[in-house]
């Protein structure tokens, strides 16, 4: 059987000062919901938010389709797979959340209440 990895002074949380990572991690101690099963969730949360960023970069660098050519004189665009790959981050993301447990915060909407005519 193998045994958990125990965590050391080594192992550091990277995202401590990540504005998302604390917001989070607030919102599970004020749900009382925080231990260190939700602490390694919430780390995957944020592993697929680097992600996420990864592949909007390749997006906006490489655009929507992609040039290709085999070399044997075919060629023509495709489609960028970090599109699809996008939508699945986003899809595990969400699924998270929920086994987190959190929700969007509630927000009071600005309208025109807040401005005399």
């Amino acid at each position: 059987m193998a045994e958990r990895k125990k965590k050391s002074k080594k192992d550091d949380n990277i995202y401590a000062d990540d504005l998302i990572y604390i917001d989070l991690k607030e919102q599970l101690v004020k749900n009382n919901n925080y231990s260190s099963y939700t602490e390694d969730l919430l780390q995957k949360y944020m592993n697929f938010t680097q992600i996420e960023e990864m592949l909007k970069e390749d997006i906006n660098t490489r655009g929507v389709n992609i040039y290709w050519c085999n070399g044997g004189g075919q060629e023509g665009y495709k489609k960028n797979d970090s599109i699809s790959e996008l939508a699945k981050t986003n899809a595990q993301k969400l699924k998270l959340l929920v086994a987190l447990g959190i929700k969007a915060p509630e927000r009071k909407e600005s309208g025109d209440d807040d401005y005399e005519v």
